[in-house]
C-alpha cells in the first residue's frame, strides 16, 4: 500500500473514532450548555469578533432553543 493510502486510512480511522466518541457521549444538560455558550460568546466579545449587544441577543436566542422556550 502506498504512503498516501496509508495516511488516508489512518486519518479516516482517527476521524471515525472521534465521531463515534462524540455521538456516543452523553449530551450535556441545559445549564452546562448555556455556560459554554456564555463563555464562548464572552471570548468572542473580548476578541472583538462580535459586539456585546450581538452576543446578548444570540445568547438569548440560543437559550430559548436549548431550554425549549422557542
Amino acid at each position: 500500500m502506498n504512503r498516501k493510502a496509508v495516511r488516508y486510512v489512518q486519518g479516516s480511522a482517527t476521524a471515525a473514532a472521534l465521531a463515534a466518541s462524540i455521538i456516543l457521549s452523553p449530551a450535556a444538560d441545559a445549564p452546562t450548555r448555556l455556560d459554554g455558550v456564555h463563555s464562548d460568546l464572552a471570548r468572542a466579545v473580548d476578541l472583538n469578533q462580535v459586539t456585546a449587544e450581538q452576543a446578548a441577543k444570540f445568547e438569548a436566542k440560543l437559550a430559548g432553543r436549548i431550554l425549549g422556550d422557542a
